[in-house]
């Protein structure tokens, strides 16, 4: 793709503004969001994405269109995962209910901004060193079987270096002022908790993208469409954290149906190296293909969860034979 520079303005300024009037509608009423808030915000952003995607198709073809819908998906499938940190975070740290959207949303534009550096930084260095796909492909590979060995006792949230030095170096309160992020005890100016999990939000989600940035970059190579699909991917997760903060227990097997995308992604990768390395028998995968496989993958995952935890519920209230037992003539 050749993306000109008023281009990239623009899509930045665009998505600036979306980000802001977002944050400024948070500011004005800081609340729990309703059910059908947060259902309109995320139709909203949703159709953003598919309708920057068909702009994509149609003035770009269908192979970037496609790289767009299938990098796009994937981000936004590991963004459902990430939720459940979120949850942790936002518990361990007792965040008052009605402050937890500006924390997500600070949080998620700092990850933004993250992730737009790691992008270019990796951009950058897969350009100048092919054999980065090779290992690109083998962390994702990696990832995958971590993620299908995961066990649910293992789900806590780990403080990262970036946390730990910023807890340590920032004197800081033991409890919160409202939303502030700073306040003055007895003179001296100090930090709240506030500030402090908004770094743990945004440094634990540019933990995430040491997997999601080599698996979109899997499916494609154009910078334009890493940082749009990742943009758009965390732009509407303030709105799912509180849509389906109760739901996230349904999707018992979302761990294996992304670990299933991310081997396939990576074994993608390795193969299509060994293609362009000479190599006759590894085969170059149409990026239609791996839309197929996310899409369907992904699809099977979450159907197979809800009848999963169907089932179990139907098992829970089904009468015993103890609470019924038989008649005796």
């Amino acid at each position: 793709m050749n993306v000109p520079l008023w281009l990239w303005l623009v899509t930045i300024i665009g998505l600036t503004a979306v980000i802001c009037f977002d944050f400024y509608l948070i500011s004005r009423n800081p609340r729990d969001p309703s059910l059908k808030e947060c259902t309109v915000w995320i139709g909203c952003y949703v159709g953003l994405a598919i309708l920057f995607g068909l702009g994509i198709l149609v003035f770009e073809g269908a192979q970037f269109g496609g790289e767009f819908f299938a990098g796009w998906i994937t981000e936004y499938s590991l963004s459902v995962d990430n939720l459940f940190v979120f949850v942790i975070i936002m518990s361990s740290f007792a965040v008052p209910r009605q402050y937890r959207q500006k924390v997500l949303s600070i949080g998620i534009v700092l990850a933004l901004l993250m992730r737009g550096l790691f992008i270019m930084v990796g951009y950058e260095a897969i350009t100048r060193f092919d054999w980065l796909f090779y290992v690109f492909g083998a962390f994702l590979v990696y990832t995958a079987w971590k993620l299908m060995t995961h066990s649910d006792d293992e789900e806590e949230f780990k403080e990262n270096a970036m946390l730990r030095v910023a807890k340590r170096f920032l004197p800081a309160t033991d409890s919160y002022d409202g939303a502030r992020v700073t306040t003055k005890v007895d003179g001296r100016r100090m930090v709240t908790p506030m500030l402090i999990v908004m770094v743990a939000i945004g440094t634990t989600d540019l933990l995430f993208a040491l997997d999601s940035i080599p698996a979109i970059f899997g499916l494609t190579k154009e910078p334009y469409l890493v940082f749009t699909a990742n943009a758009f991917a965390l732009m509407g997760l303030r709105q799912l954290f509180f849509l389906i903060g109760g739901l996230l227990d349904k999707l018992v097997y979302l761990s294996y149906g992304l670990s299933v995308v991310l081997g396939f992604i990576g074994v993608k990768l390795v193969m299509e190296a060994l293609h362009h390395d000479g190599v006759s028998w590894a085969p170059e995968i149409p990026i239609m293909v791996s839309l197929g496989v996310i899409v369907g993958t992904l699809a099977i995952t979450t159907i197979a969860s809800l009848l999963k935890v169907r089932h179990d519920r139907t098992r829970e209230v089904a009468p015993t034979p103890e609470e019924h037992p038989a008649e005796v003539d």
